[in-house]
């Protein structure tokens, strides 16, 4: 009788010596993150709109907190695409200088967000300049023809300028 209770005892226990730690708990997923939009979208949809957004916000000197806040918002939402990036390496070679870029562009974009929060102006705008430098970086790199230009004459400006 009393191995019966034994084995009783450890049949009850034995599923979880046998599973792994994290399938134990209920309340701990490991989820598997997968690219779920097309590259071009991201760079379009979040990238490129939220450089547009902080191209007009810094055209003249933000006067209200408001809209030093809503700027850095949209800095911090660049550096967020890059990390959405980094779901997206290519299959080839150069998934490493992917790696690479994307983290550039989550550097310089975390950096401006910090001018931005500090509301420097000038720091601001050479963020803004050195951010367009890192994108046309890894556009080259990846022969994207599209270059970013920031404070362009508004007559001049158009979205998506092509390479020539």
């Amino acid at each position: 009788m009393k191995l019966l209770v034994r084995c009783s005892v450890f049949a009850l226990f034995l599923p979880a010596i046998l599973l792994p730690s994290h399938a134990q708990s209920p309340g701990k997923v490991m989820p598997k993150l997968e690219a779920v939009a097309e590259t071009r979208l991201l760079m379009e949809g979040l990238a490129h709109a939220n450089f547009r957004g902080l191209e007009r916000k810094l055209t003249n000197q933000p006067t209200e907190a408001q809209e030093w806040t809503f700027a850095r918002g949209q800095a911090l939402l660049i550096a967020e695409t890059a990390n959405l990036l980094m779901l997206r390496p290519p299959r080839n070679k150069g998934e490493a200088l992917w790696f690479d870029r994307s983290m550039q562009l989550r550097t310089q974009a975390i950096q401006l967000a910090v001018r931005l929060s500090k509301k420097d102006y000038e720091g601001s705008r050479a963020g803004l300049t050195q951010l367009a430098v890192t994108c046309n970086r890894c556009h080259q790199t990846f022969r994207v023809p599209i270059e970013i230009a920031p404070f362009q004459q508004q007559e001049e400006k158009v979205p998506m300028r092509k390479v020539e």
